[in-house]
């Protein structure tokens, strides 16, 4: 049962705004919630910040695309669980590429079991870089969280145990490409480590003190951090690359919020997730993991699941920018 948002603007504007403060909450490449929010009483606008795009790294803006859709996705669940019912306009505007989605709300309507369990997840999740312990994830939870990339119009296609020697090797390949690079380097230095005092990036406490004995490498960020790596080695993890039918700025948004959903449905089931961004900067490896979906789609994340050390001490979560530093009443200024 909807009604007449218009009857209810100063309701509906705190909806809004509500909304994109659970969005700036989502996971982000490096923590670098490259995303910007316009909220009136006419609507929620999305848009990309490119000051916190990491410009080595992601060029082309794809990683920073994804995160904006994981926010977005955020942020619909926020308005669920409000008790609104949000329509979305994705890319809205062809002449603007920062311009991502609109979101609108229709009136009043229920709030569904699945919806509330996910928004109930989103100040849970959080990235472990840890390895995880030697059981296996149960099936039928891997078949839920890949229901959920695909209600978000992504696909989850699981590792078989052949493809993981060529992934350790993309991984690892991307690593040393990463590290190599000056620019990357530096822009590395830049968003982690350290007690990032502007509320973005990734703080050491959240980078183990040294890599983790994985047999698919993690991101090598090139310093140690402070969190203790445990002794694990994520034999029993399961790999999937999260993958989208096109290579467009609509379908890496499509993908962000097939990222956020997957994730928190993993959350809500007791299953730790790793993204390796790494593997898909870098357009050699990148082509490796292509291969291995045969055709299917493109890549746009790969995706480490596993079960977590119960007797580990929490990952402290990532720093936050306020909401005033990312939502905006009336006209967004610009950078």
């Amino acid at each position: 049962m909807t009604d007449d948002p218009a009857a209810h603007g100063d309701e509906v504007l705190e909806a809004y705004q509500r909304a994109a403060e659970v969005g700036g909450r989502a996971p982000s490449v490096h923590n670098t919630q490259p995303w910007r929010w316009l909220a009136t009483r006419s609507g929620l606008e999305l848009r990309a910040d490119r000051s916190r795009q990491l410009h080595a790294a992601d060029p082309d803006g794809r990683l920073l695309t994804i995160s904006c859709g994981a926010a977005l996705h955020h942020a619909r669940l926020a308005l669920h669980a409000a008790g609104w019912v949000p329509q979305v306009a994705r890319m809205p505007d062809a002449r603007s590429a920062d311009a991502l989605a609109e979101i609108t709300v229709s009136g009043h309507g229920p709030t569904t079991a699945q919806q509330r369990r996910l928004f109930d997840e989103i100040d849970i999740r959080h990235t472990d870089r840890r390895p995880t312990v030697e059981r296996k994830v149960p099936h039928d939870a891997l078949q839920l969280i890949r229901q959920a990339a695909v209600d978000e119009g992504a696909g989850l296609h699981w590792l078989a145990e052949p493809d993981l020697d060529d992934l350790a090797v993309a991984a690892a390949r991307a690593n040393e490409i990463g590290l190599a690079d000056p620019d990357q380097r530096a822009e590395m230095d830049y968003w982690v480590g350290g007690t990032r005092p502007t509320r973005t990036g990734v703080p050491s406490d959240a980078v183990p003190q040294s890599a983790p004995q994985t047999d698919v490498p993690g991101r090598d960020f090139g310093r140690p951090g402070t969190l203790d790596a445990g002794h694990g080695h994520a034999r029993s993890a399961v790999y999937g690359l999260l993958f989208t039918s096109g290579d467009q700025p609509g379908d890496w948004l499509r993908a962000g919020e097939a990222l956020s959903a997957c994730w928190l449905k993993a959350t809500d089931l007791g299953v730790a997730v790793l993204p390796l961004s790494s593997v898909v900067e870098v357009p050699a490896t990148r082509e490796i993991v292509h291969r291995m979906l045969a055709g299917a789609g493109y890549p746009m994340l790969v995706l480490r699941f596993g079960l977590a050390d119960q007797d580990q001490a929490p990952v402290p979560g990532t720093p936050r920018l306020p909401a005033e530093r990312t939502t905006w009443p009336g006209q967004i200024p610009q950078p």
